[in-house]
């Protein structure tokens, strides 16, 4: 017999919500959020590394009430693309205070960023560098830039969401004085305006060593660039903070992260006789992540001799792709049954025609569950919805804000029309 589910995995706003009313009227399967969860987070944030030192990564989960929920708690916010920094801007977000990622932004993207008037542009290669400068005098701008480097440095992560080794496609190498060269072009640039450099060594990071030697990686090379002339004002450390996901998972510390990254620099820099840069962080994963989960309703379930019991929902790989791309594993519970032991160990999959569409391998449920019941899998706060797709012809799902009890609908589902309105007979 299993112990009953780690409820500590779930967010306070929702540990005792009515899932029934809310399936009842949205439909599963639901993104459910706790609002409050995700502003704690952020004030968390924000209290740890100073006012105006924390952007969240919009790729993580992005639409226009989440938007309007990191303006009004201070927030910068990092967006990816075109698409991200339209939702930005249509939401009322402040473009001063936006940071303008990716490694091939084209023409297009680079002029709606420059005519908006974004804070930052996170330079990632010598193309658009010459983009930037093109660019920029054909609207009369002059590009705010953060140079990306690419430290070398290993984050104990999966391969797919490590991005500081050498091997990756974004920024420009520390090895070979590459970095060193794309800064002190821009810095040359009567075209460009240098406002520091940017690194972000991947995602879903545990260990905090991994960050103070992307720290010294970057200070030495600031050091190197003050020698010869070029001051680098701020440091744009990325994110990347891991987040719980089962139970088994380490919490860990915002505070802590702050204080490993805050005296790394502080001592890395004394070290090289510099002054200490201002310090930025572009956390995701860690708000959003554990402040939602997704409800489904099981649909069959189908027990096999000599191999084991399959419990199929009816969402899947559509709303969740992380199983399937990164191995991710996950917690699962009926919401009804909160505190029953957990007797049937099990695979909940998903409704799509791919025998990899798992949703939580190795689950465990009452062994009561039945055809009908919701379940429920925590943590689901980032990259579900954000890489959902409508993988066969599947409508994706609903997302609502939970606070004090009551929902409000910030991502209506879609319909079966919506299916159609692309598509050109």
């Amino acid at each position: 017999m299993d112990a009953a589910f780690d409820v500590s995995l779930v967010p306070p706003g929702l540990r005792r919500l009515d899932f029934d009313a809310l399936a009842a009227e949205h439909g599963t399967p639901l993104f459910v959020y706790d609002e409050d969860a995700l502003r704690s987070k952020m004030r968390e944030y924000v209290a740890a590394f100073g006012p105006d030192a924390v952007t969240y990564a919009g790729k993580a989960f992005l639409c226009t009430a989440m938007v309007q929920l990191v303006g009004e708690e201070g927030l910068h916010l990092d967006v990816a693309t075109g698409g991200e920094l339209h939702v930005a801007l249509r939401a009322g977000f402040p473009a001063a205070r936006i940071v303008f990622h990716g490694n091939n932004k084209g023409d297009a993207e680079l002029l709606a960023a420059l005519r908006a008037g974004v804070g930052r542009i996170v330079a990632d290669s010598h193309d658009e560098l010459d983009r930037l400068e093109r660019l920029g005098a054909d609207v009369g701008v002059v590009p705010r830039v953060l140079v990306r480097v690419t430290p070398g440095v290993e984050a104990h992560t999966h391969e797919f969401i490590e991005t500081g080794t050498e091997a990756s496609k974004f920024g420009f190498t520390v090895s070979g004085g590459v970095a060193r060269d794309a800064v002190q072009r821009v810095a040359a640039s009567a075209g460009l305006d240098l406002v520091g450099l940017h690194c972000h060594i991947g995602s879903q990071i545990y260990v905090l060593d991994s960050y103070a030697r992307a720290v010294e990686v970057l200070v030495t090379l600031v050091r190197e660039l003050a020698d010869r002339g070029v001051t680098v004002g701020e440091l744009n450390l990325g994110g990347g903070l891991g987040a719980r996901y089962l139970a088994e998972d380490p919490v860990l510390d915002v505070a802590e992260y702050a204080q490993v990254l805050q005296g790394a620099v502080r001592e890395v820099s004394a070290g090289a006789g510099i002054a200490e840069p201002r310090i930025m962080v572009e956390p995701g994963r860690s708000i959003v992540a554990p402040a939602a989960l997704t409800l489904y309703r099981v649909g069959t379930i189908k027990q096999i001799p000599g191999i084991g019991t399959y419990v199929a929902v009816d969402g899947g790989m559509s709303d969740n792709p992380r199983p399937v791309l990164y191995g991710a594993g996950y917690e699962a519970y009926l919401p009804a049954r909160l505190d029953a032991p957990r007797d049937l160990e099990c695979t909940i999959v998903g409704k799509h025609c791919e025998q990899g569409d798992i949703v939580v391998q190795g689950a465990r449920l009452p062994a009561d569950v039945a055809v009908g019941d919701l379940l429920a899998t925590p943590a689901t706060g980032a990259y579900g919805y954000s890489m959902a797709s409508n993988y066969n012809k599947v409508p994706r799902p609903a997302v609502v804000f939970v606070r004090g009890g009551v929902a409000r609908t910030v991502i209506r589902r879609e319909t079966l029309d919506d299916l159609l309105r692309l598509d050109q007979p």
